[in-house]
């Protein structure tokens, strides 16, 4: 090899270094676990500094927050969708049907890994039905997936958020865990306060436990803001990354919707392939 040729290689190489955002790694580090807790209907401003969410801005100081996150439409049950399936699937928070788009589960069932969605008010596990109470299903996007309610097995993973505290305890966790609160301790019926509250309550406790310090991931996203915000589809919202090896006190300062926040959580547990906008998404490595 010439010179030259080493000197065109060197150079090339410390371009890709130079394109990467300052302090970023080359790949989002591999997390035990991965954690998604979604709440409801703010805007960032309402939500980052607020004195109604004391503990969600005490993770907000510990640990990482995207500043310039935002969601991809209005109203809520798109976002859910792109969340798991890279794609809006439909605007119609009342929609009824099911859909076989791919999505999250496939990869996770091609790559081996556990799963479960633990949706507080659910009626039952393996529930596939409508609103009950204070649970919506529009809020429980894979209870829509063929590869679920079609299925026996994958319908068992259908979980109420009840059983997420006595899997936490006995090392029953899935690697990867969608957790639902209902729309009073979300944001969307109740106060942020009530909100906040439900999230010490139930997440501090996952924080400090064991399994999550032996490297899990958890993020606290909320799925849209104000309707009035219509910036980037569904408004600038917050979302926060936890966990022993994000960065501390972190403010990632990088476009991200829940397309990333796909990407982002299956690149965590090893999955090398992705459903819709997932597979073109940065993964916010950034953050660690």
């Amino acid at each position: 090899m010439t010179k030259f040729m080493t000197k065109r290689i060197f150079l090339f190489v410390a371009a890709l270094f130079l394109l990467l955002p300052m302090g970023a790694v080359a790949a989002v580090p591999l997390a035990s676990h991965v954690f998604v807790v979604v709440e409801e209907n703010h805007s960032y401003s309402s939500v980052v500094g607020s004195s109604s969410m004391p503990y969600l801005n005490s993770l907000i100081r510990r640990y990482g927050l995207a500043t310039q996150y935002y969601a991809d439409t209005h109203p809520s049950i798109g976002n859910y969708f792109m969340m798991t399936t890279g794609r809006i699937i439909t605007n119609n928070d009342s929609f009824s049907g099911t859909t076989s788009t791919d999505n999250i589960v496939r990869h996770f069932l091609t790559a081996g890994k556990t799963w479960k969605s633990y949706a507080e008010g659910l009626r039952w596990t393996g529930y596939t039905g409508g609103d009950y109470l204070a649970y919506v299903k529009h809020h429980n996007p894979f209870a829509y997936f063929t590869d679920v309610a079609n299925s026996t097995n994958e319908r068992q993973n259908l979980v109420p958020f009840s059983q997420f505290g006595s899997d936490l305890a006995n090392g029953r966790l899935p690697r990867y865990s969608f957790i639902v609160p209902n729309v009073l301790n979300d944001g969307h019926s109740g106060s942020l306060s009530r909100a906040d509250y439900w999230l010490k309550t139930h997440i501090a406790p996952l924080i400090s436990s064991p399994t999550f310090q032996n490297n899990g991931l958890l993020i606290i996203v909320f799925d849209e803001s104000y309707s009035s915000d219509t910036s980037h589809g569904g408004g600038h919202v917050a979302a926060v990354a936890i966990g022993p090896r994000v960065k501390a006190g972190y403010k990632y300062p990088y476009l991200a919707q829940h397309q990333n926040l796909l990407r982002l959580t299956m690149e965590a547990l090893g999955v090398t392939s992705y459903p819709g906008a997932g597979a073109t998404a940065n993964d916010m490595v950034g953050l660690f």
